[in-house]
């Protein structure tokens, strides 16, 4: 469907049944339950109209949420692997991506119309539909493809390699593609040391267009930001993690972009690095850069822009202005007149902290007087932070010689937010917690600093869900979630905003004040954002749930599923080892460009959890370099101090759980966890 036909469908009220109803049986449990007959759909893109997640129908309101109930629900889809699933709605089909398959559902019927098998992993953003096809990208880096099926068939139609014909190395794609004015784009992650990149093609015969680089060759423009006397350009980074949002009128493609690389080490990429952690905007027809905004220099925190930008009109000295808003992970929303690309804000350049060792930028940019939906370092100093660990905030640069710091987390991410024309509100979701933040030499060694060894660390986070006046940039409300990661927000026109959160309950807040209106549990902690349509003349909400897709709707009868078991409240998480050997040094393995590699990390026990039967005698092996003097965390035993190949030990007699760490490096912690003796011991890592 053209993209101006879905402008001109933003303020419609209703759609009446333009395609064929009937009733269908779908089985929960034992019961089958017979659903009301459903009818056209107005859900043409993952994100809704203009990226804006925002419905336009208000028969489900403040006033009647409470009667909400499920309508149906559709199993036999493939369990997801993210809460990322949305759903895109075309006539009375639907098209949702559960890796690596794409399926297509007729919601007159609740039957599974289509399967294609990709045999790879398809892309967790979803399908974009357009011209009789659905389209989706892969996966898989280094083989990454973008595929056209037919619609009503589910038929191969093309294929096509997002490699450039260079064979540069390439990354998958993880959204879903963006259809506009015949052309189908497409954006590939970088983390691995690709170039992000956005390629476009011909909707019809998937032909490439155009091929955007997000991180420059030499002599192009935004190049002179990055050194002259080496090649780390070429290995830069700038994922396009997310969807882009196309304007009819500008005739241009608009996306934000990801990282530099190396993530945390900048001492060989002097400069800016553009254009990655940019919103930039890009000719639909030539993919030429007319305008970009960096939200953050040099990057060396993985501070990638990680929600897709929002298109929206804002008011600005009693003039429309066509604006484009974009979310920095460390919940600063930044906003711009999409014609030209000026912030329609005063930004200003505040000083950071500094290392001349990772040539780090001396400023970043800040919408002045916004407010931010995520704390910085003031909030968790008032925190209890875990005993051996300084606490920095955001923009503290991770050093090898700082093996013990904690950071806020860039928690603005993977989770669309919404924008409410009725209130001029954007609903965001992130994270607020502290992580672990460590490097080592090696700039491209990224999997260190697992905050899950942190002992207490996870109980002083939360989810956010907040509502940032556009008009603004100020928090209106802002709701604390501990019940794991909400989906993304939907607005609609009845004054309600909808997520799926992270303990199976799809929730219903008030736009305006954010008081919880009306929850339903479905039995899963998996489940993507939500969406909104008008069928047979009725509005329905849906979620893609597990390996399910459910449907409400007013008066919907399909019951609740029972509550699913409250988040552990162990100070450690992660596996746990049946084991009566521990080392000091861990071997950390991780993937990079040129391959997996591995380095020992003293300052991880392996394993960090382990179990073992009352009256067992516990060995630490020090394996490392250095020395290690094991020590309960309460001071009732140590095992003396181990030089490199010593081992000490220690009898458990007592069942229970036991917390230690080294004492030269208070921050190194592990658990034994000690089990009665006998046959009821349980079984390796569980």
């Amino acid at each position: 469907m053209d993209s101006r036909k879905l402008r001109g469908m933003r303020n419609a009220r209703s759609r009446r049944a333009l395609a064929r109803t009937a009733s269908f049986a779908i089985v929960l449990g034992a019961a089958i339950i017979c659903t009301a007959q459903l009818g056209l759909a107005q859900w043409p893109e993952v994100n809704g109209v203009n990226n804006q997640r925002y419905s336009s129908l208000s028969e489900i309101n403040t006033q009647n949420v409470t009667k909400l109930g499920a309508a149906w629900v559709i199993k036999g889809i493939e369990p997801m692997p993210s809460n990322r699933a949305t759903p895109v709605v075309d006539g009375n089909l639907m098209f949702v991506t559960a890796p690596p398959y794409v399926y297509a559902v007729n919601i007159d019927s609740g039957e599974i119309v289509w399967r294609f098998d990709a045999h790879a992993p398809t892309a967790h953003g979803g399908v974009a539909v357009g011209d009789g096809l659905v389209f989706f990208g892969i996966w898989n880096p280094g083989k990454t493809n973008l595929l056209a099926v037919n619609e009503k068939t589910g038929q191969l139609v093309w294929k096509t390699s997002l490699v450039p014909p260079s064979g540069e190395p390439t990354g998958g794609a993880s959204a879903a593609p963006l259809f506009a004015n015949g052309i189908v784009s497409i954006g590939t992650n970088a983390d691995y040391g690709y170039r992000g990149q956005i390629v476009a093609f011909d909707a019809k015969t998937g032909k490439e267009l155009w091929r955007f680089y997000v991180v420059p060759s030499p002599g192009q423009p935004g190049s002179n930001t990055w050194p002259k006397n080496n090649d780390a350009w070429l290995h830069g980074g700038g994922a396009v993690w997310l969807e882009g949002v196309y304007d009819p009128e500008l005739g241009e493609d608009f996306y934000v972009t990801g990282n530099a690389v190396p993530q945390y080490g900048g001492e060989y990429r002097a400069g800016d690095n553009l254009y990655t952690d940019c919103v930039i905007a890009l000719d639909n027809q030539t993919g030429k850069l007319r305008w970009y905004y960096q939200t953050v220099h040099h990057d060396i925190w993985e501070a990638d822009i990680a929600e897709s930008p929002v298109l929206f009109d804002a008011n600005v000295n009693g003039q429309t202005v066509k604006a484009i808003a974009a979310m920095r992970t460390d919940g600063y929303l930044f906003e711009f007149d999409r014609t030209t690309g000026k912030p329609l804000e005063r930004i200003e350049e505040r000083k950071v902290p500094q290392d001349a060792y990772q040539k780090t930028a001396k400023t970043q940019p800040y919408p002045v007087d916004a407010e931010p939906v995520l704390p910085d370092c003031d909030y968790w100093k008032t925190q209890q932070i875990p005993a051996g660990f300084d606490l920095g905030c955001f923009f503290t640069p991770a050093a090898v010689d700082k093996p013990n710091l904690l950071v806020p987390v860039y928690g603005m991410r993977s989770t669309p937010m919404a924008f409410d024309p009725q209130t001029d509100y954007f609903y965001a979701t992130g994270q607020a917690a502290l992580q672990w933040f460590r490097r080592t030499k090696d700039p491209d060694f990224f999997s260190l600093g697992f905050s899950n060894r942190v002992p207490g660390l996870s109980k002083i986070g939360y989810q956010a869900i907040a509502a940032i006046d556009g008009r603004t940039d100020k928090v209106v409300w802002k709701k604390e979630i501990r019940d794991g990661k909400p989906s993304g927000a939907l607005a609609t026109a009845g004054g309600l905003v909808f997520e799926m959160v992270g303990d199976g309950e799809l929730q219903a807040y008030d736009a305006k004040t954010g008081d919880l209106a009306w929850q339903f549990r479905t039995g899963s902690p998996i489940g993507g954002p939500p969406i909104a349509f008008e069928h047979d003349g009725a509005e329905y909400i849906v979620s893609v749930v597990g390996g399910a897709i459910w449907g409400f709707k007013l008066g919907g009868t399909v019951p609740q599923m029972p509550a699913l078991p409250p988040p552990s409240q162990e100070d450690f998480s992660g596996a746990v080892t049946n084991t009566d050997t521990i080392l000091t040094a861990a071997a950390v393995r991780d993937m990079g460009l040129s391959g997996s590699h591995v380095i020992e990390d003293e300052y991880e026990f392996d394993p960090y959890r382990a179990r073992v039967p009352a009256g067992t005698r516990v060995m630490w092996r020090n394996n490392g370099v250095l020395d290690h003097t094991i020590v309960a965390v309460d001071g009732s035993w140590t095992t003396g101090t181990l030089h490199p190949l010593d081992i000490g030990v220690h009898t458990f007699d007592k069942p229970g759980t036991y917390v230690y760490h080294c004492k030269e490096f208070p921050w190194e912690y592990g658990e034994v966890i000690v089990v009665p003796s006998g046959p009821e011991k349980t079984e390796e890592g569980h």
